[in-house]
Parts: C-alpha cells; structure tokens; sequence
C-alpha cells in the first residue's frame, strides 16, 4: 500500500486523490475493489455502475479520472461502453478488466479506447499500479479538458476539436538510428533524441525496429502493454487513433513502439512480412511530431523499409577500423538505394580524447576523409557508469542529467537540434517548441 501522493501542482492542500467509477454488474465485486481501493490514500471510488449503460451515464455526470470498465455485462459490454465514454468524456481513462486474459481481448479493448487491461481475479498491487501508471499517462489530455470548463461552451468546443485533431495532423518526420555494428550505442542515441525532441505541444513516439533483441522498452523501464506484434493483425486496416492507445506510454509522455517480447517472434515479421514495419510506421507517422526508430545493425528488408520511409538517417559509427570499414559498406550502399546525401547524417559515438585514442581507433578528419562526408556530431567516450545508473532507473540520461553543458547530454542536444533544423519547413512552428531557432530553407530538405 502506498502513502498520500503530493498534489501535482507542488503546493501543499493535501494529497490530490484519483477519482475512480467502477463499472461491474456484480454486486460484490465492485464492492470488494471498492474496500480494497479504501486502503489508497490517493484514491477515492465515487460511483458504481451495474451495466455499461449505466457505467456511460455515471461517467458523464462524475466524469471521473479512471474507470475500472468489466468487459462481460448485460445490457451494453465494456467494450461498447468504453468506446462511448472515450468520446463523450475524454478526460477520463478506461481500464477493461476481464477473467479472458487473452491477447484478442486485449487488442479489442485497446481498439475500443481502453487505455489498459488488467485481468480477473484482481491483485491490488497489479491494480494501484495500473491505475496510478494510467492516471499519470493521461495527465495532459485530462488537463486541456479541465482548462476546457473554465471557458464559454463555443471556446470549450473549440478547445474540444483542437485536441482531437492533434492525431493525424501532425508533421510526422521519421527519424532512423543506424549503426553497422552491433555495441555502437544506438539505442541510446535513438532514446535521446526521442526524449530531448519531447516538449510541450511536442509529439514524439520512439519505435524498436531491432525485432529479436530491442532494448527500448528496457531501456526506458517499460513492461509494454503492446508490442508490434499485436498490431500485426490489423496491419493493412489500421486505425491511426487506435494506434495510439494501444502502445505504451513513458512517464515523461512520450509513446513507445516496442519489440517483440521474444527472439523467436521477431520471424514472423523477419522472414513473412519484412515490409509491415514500414508499412505500419508509414500508417501512423501523423499522429506524431517526429518518429524516432532505433534500428537493428542487420542490414535486411525490414531496415531498408524503415530507411525508406526515413526523412533522416542517423548514421552511427564509432573510432574503431572495423567500424568505419563497415560504415563505408553502407555509405556506398545508401547510395545505390537513391539516398542523396542530405538524408544521411553521419555521427560518431565513443570518441576517445587524442591523448586517449589507441591505434585501432581513428581520428575524426580521417574517416571524414574515408567516408566523403562529414561527421557532424562527435559524441565523446562518458563513464559506463553514468549510463548504466541511468539505465537501471528506466531514465534516458538527457532526463536524468539535467545541464546540457555536460558531455554527453551535450552532444545529444547538439544532435537533436540539427535534426530539427533539417527537418524544418519554412513555415514550420516545431522547431520554436523545442527551443530550436532554424535557419529557413524554403521546401525543407526533405519534402517528397
């Protein structure tokens, strides 16, 4: 059990409680989360629902922060109640409980907008954290509505649609992290950018394209909800809005595509469907700002469709003979695909300081000189320790080390800031909400 929660807000009125509508038609059940929920000093039961008719108008009239949602009920089922309550009450966040703990049943509820599913019978512990993990989730959705009733119903409707239309309206650059070796920090890169991209009015998801060993989610301390695998069956009919709800969601706000749970499941993409990956990325790239995709160093058919698709691809290589070797393979290769070379941006990562550098590592001019083009950001060698500590948090080291002065937070933002300059139009605001100042360039570089 956990104690009282501090107000979001900083001050000091006491915690601020989660309010919760549970919806059930048995009796006894809601009765029992209710007395078990009592022991939550953060949260609070204000209602109980025997069908889902009736779950639909309590939540108009509570309007509620989460909703506890049974799937099986007479009269109207979860799933119909929950794909009207996300539409007439936005700001409150449905949980589907179900004793069917089944990936089907979890799609179907993640595709009617439950924000997540746990199943029955019910563990409190698996229950207050769901509720707590989905309340802090949905914060900025349930904020822009409250803001909403502080104005005149025109404004509040007007508030209403601008919120709606933030899915599937968006900019929608696709950011690829590359490396031809296994090692070279991709992911890291990848989940940095993602995080320093991230602002208010921002939308950024990060993807894990390494299908047999992805490590963002890991990364990023997150036990997806979804992974790709589940959105395979409705690849070819994909709903962007769906989409969104079904994967995961970091504490900092930004959406996670995650890998398959396990190697041997990557195959079915691998081997039978290398090209839904893209497809997929392609399918929802408007709902987002930009799509960060960190990216396996296997050159195969799923990489060259996320490549494809790419606005930019981060070229990662470090300072070692092979590395750069390998790196020269794929810049040639680039090439023949038809990729001009302002698609490309080459980095290196692990950099030793000159007093440092061994004879296996090269200078930077040199692999200028190798690669014919240029390295635009050298990310120098930190102490494992610094990112490992991080890491073990489930916190990007650009979240977790505050002063961007500092090597190698300061090399991430570097990166970001050149990735959103390139990637800018000319009449584009993006770049001004993540605290880039670009220099305009009529068409963007990258306009198909």
């Amino acid at each position: 059990m956990s104690g009282p929660r501090p107000s979001p807000g900083g001050d000091n009125k006491g915690p601020q409680q989660i309010t919760i509508l549970l919806v059930d038609d048995i009796p006894e059940t809601r009765e029992n989360i209710k007395k078990l929920l009592a022991f939550e000093a953060d949260m609070k039961v204000v209602g109980g629902a025997g069908n889902g008719r009736e779950g639909v108008e309590m939540a108009k009239d509570l309007k509620p922060d989460i909703i506890i949602m049974d799937i099986n009920m007479p009269d109207m089922d979860g799933l119909q109640a929950t794909s009207l309550i996300t539409k007439s009450v936005p700001q409150a966040a449905v949980i589907i409980m179900s004793v069917q703990d089944e990936t089907d049943y979890m799609r179907r509820a993640m595709g009617a907008g439950a924000r997540d599913f746990i199943a029955k019978p019910i563990n409190i512990d698996d229950l207050t954290n769901t509720i707590r993990t989905v309340y802090r989730n949905h914060e900025a959705i349930r904020k822009q509505y409250q803001m909403a009733q502080f104005t005149t119903p025109d404004q509040a409707m007007k508030q209403a649609a601008k919120i709606e239309k933030t899915l599937g309206e968006r900019a929608g650059r696709v950011i690829a992290v590359y490396s031809a070796q296994g090692g070279a920090g991709v992911t890291t890169i990848a989940t940095s950018i993602a995080t320093l991209l991230m602002n208010k009015g921002v939308r950024v998801m990060v993807a894990d394209a390494d299908l047999q060993f992805g490590d963002v989610a890991a990364f990023l301390d997150i036990k997806p909800q979804a992974t790709i695998m589940e959105l395979l069956p409705d690849a070819d009919d994909l709903d962007p809005e769906h989409f969104d709800n079904i994967i995961s969601t970091h504490g900092s706000g930004l959406k996670v595509l995650a890998a398959p749970l396990r190697p041997e499941m990557a195959e079915v993409i691998i081997k039978g469907r290398p090209s839904v990956y893209g497809q997929i990325i392609e399918k929802v790239r408007r709902n987002y700002d930009y799509i960060v995709v960190d990216t396996s160093h296997a050159l195969d058919d799923v990489a060259i469709g996320v490549f494809d698709i790419a606005d930019i691809i981060v070229l990662v290589t470090t300072c070692g003979l092979t590395a750069v070797k390998n790196t020269g393979l794929v810049v040639d290769l680039f090439k023949q695909l038809g990729y001009g070379p302002d698609k490309v941006m080459l980095v290196t990562n692990k950099v030793y300081s000159e007093r440092d550098r061994k004879n296996a590592t090269l200078p930077v001019d040199k692999i200028n000189g190798y690669l014919k083009m240029p390295v635009k950001v050298e990310i120098p060698i930190v102490d494992e320790r610094t990112l490992l500590a991080a890491t073990l948090r489930g916190v990007p080291i650009t979240i977790a080390e505050r002063d961007r002065s500092k090597p190698p937070v300061k090399q991430y933002a570097d990166l970001s800031k050149l990735l959103v300059e390139a990637l800018a139009d000319e009449d584009d605001d993006l770049a001004a909400l993540v605290e880039v100042k670009p220099e305009k360039k009529p068409g963007g570089l990258f306009r198909r």
